[in-house]
C-alpha cells in the first residue's frame, strides 16, 4: 500500500480525530481527580464484602455526599471532599456499619493547595518533555536540510506527539475516566513511546537520503519517505502488538490500581503506532509539497 499516496486521506482521518476529541474535551471537560482538586481518600475492606448499594445507601442517609467505586474483591474506595477529624471518623463509623469485619486500609487526605500545585507540575512536565523532544530530534538530524530542515523533524514529531496524546485524552474523557496521577503518567510513557517509532522512520528517510546523495541517484522526497515508511511498517506494527497484548492482559487480569495506567498506555499505543505510520511521515511530505508550490 503506497501511503503517501493517499497522505490526504490519512491526514484529514487525523484531523477529523483530532476535532472530535477537542469537541468531547470542550463539552464533558476534563475530570480531575482528588490528586488534584483536593479532598479524601478512604479504603476500607471487610470480612464479608456488602452490596455497593447497601454502602452507597448507608452513606446516603448519614448525609454523606460521596463516590464510592469496588476496589478488588473485597474494599471498597470512597472519594469525598476534604473533612474534618471529627467528619473523617463519622465516615469510617459509617463504613463499618454496612459489613462486618471492617478495617481501614488508608485514609489520605490532600488539600486544595497541592491539588492545585500538583496539577501545575503535571502540565510543566507536559510541555518540558515535548520541548525535549523537539530539540532532540532537531539536534538529531541536523545533518539534513534537504529537501526539509532539521528543525521541521522536530515539529511534525510533536504534532503527531500531540496527536497521540489529545486522541486518548478524548477517549477517556467520552468513558469518565478521572484524571490521577497514573493517567498522569501514562500520557509522559506515551510521548516517549510514540516518538521513538516516529524516530524509527525519520531515521529511516535519514538513511535514505544520504545513499541517495553518495549514489548521485535522484528521487522525488516523497518516494523516499515512502520507501523508509514500507521498509519499517511491519517492524512497528509487530512491536506495538507486542505490547498492546500485555496492556490487555494488565488491564482485564492486573490490580485494579493500575487499570487506568493500562488503560491510557493501551489507547497510546494504538494510537501512537498509526500517527508514526499514516501521519508524521505524509505530514513531513505534505510540508515539502507547500514549500516547492
Amino acid at each position: 500500500m503506497n501511503i503517501i499516496k493517499y497522505k490526504k486521506i490519512f491526514l484529514g482521518i487525523s484531523t477529523a480525530l483530532v476535532l472530535a476529541a477537542i469537541i468531547i474535551i470542550g463539552v464533558k471537560g476534563l475530570g480531575y481527580g482528588i490528586e488534584f482538586t483536593g479532598g479524601a481518600v478512604l479504603e476500607m475492606s471487610y470480612k464479608d464484602t456488602p452490596s455497593i448499594d447497601s454502602v452507597k445507601d448507608s452513606l446516603k442517609d448519614k448525609g454523606f455526599d460521596v463516590d464510592v467505586q469496588k476496589f478488588g474483591e473485597d474494599s471498597y474506595i470512597v472519594k469525598t471532599q476534604d473533612i474534618s477529624e471529627e467528619g473523617r471518623k463519622s465516615l469510617i463509623s459509617a463504613m463499618e456499619s454496612v459489613g462486618t469485619g471492617a478495617i481501614v486500609e488508608r485514609f489520605n487526605s490532600i488539600g486544595p493547595s497541592v491539588g492545585r500545585e500538583l496539577r501545575t507540575k503535571s502540565l510543566y512536565a507536559l510541555i518540558f518533555v515535548s520541548l525535549g523532544i523537539v530539540l532532540f530530534v532537531a539536534y538529531a538530524f541536523r545533518h539534513v536540510s534537504k529537501p526539509v530542515s532539521s528543525w521541521k523533524y522536530g515539529l511534525v514529531a510533536v504534532i503527531a506527539l500531540f496527536h497521540d496524546i489529545l486522541i486518548p485524552v478524548g477517549i477517556l474523557t467520552l468513558l469518565g475516566t478521572e484524571i490521577d496521577t497514573l493517567y498522569v503518567v501514562g500520557l509522559l510513557s506515551i510521548l516517549g513511546l510514540s516518538v521513538n517509532d516516529t524516530i524509527v522512520v525519520f531515521d529511516r528517510i535519514r538513511e535514505n537520503l544520504h545513499k541517495n546523495n553518495e549514489t548521485k541517484t535522484k528521487e522525488k522526497f516523497d518516494d523516499t519517505v515512502g520507501h523508509a515508511v514500507t521498509s519499517t511498517i511491519a517492524r512497528s506494527i509487530f512491536t506495538s502488538l507486542t505490547l498492546v497484548v500485555v496492556l490487555f492482559a494488565l488491564y482485564y487480569v492486573g490490580p485494579v490500581a493500575t487499570r487506568t495506567l493500562s488503560l491510557v498506555l493501551l489507547l497510546g499505543t494504538i494510537v501512537g503506532t498509526y500517527s508514526s505510520i499514516f501521519l508524521a511521515s505524509p505530514l513531513l511530505t505534505y510540508m515539502v509539497s507547500r514549500v516547492k508550490k
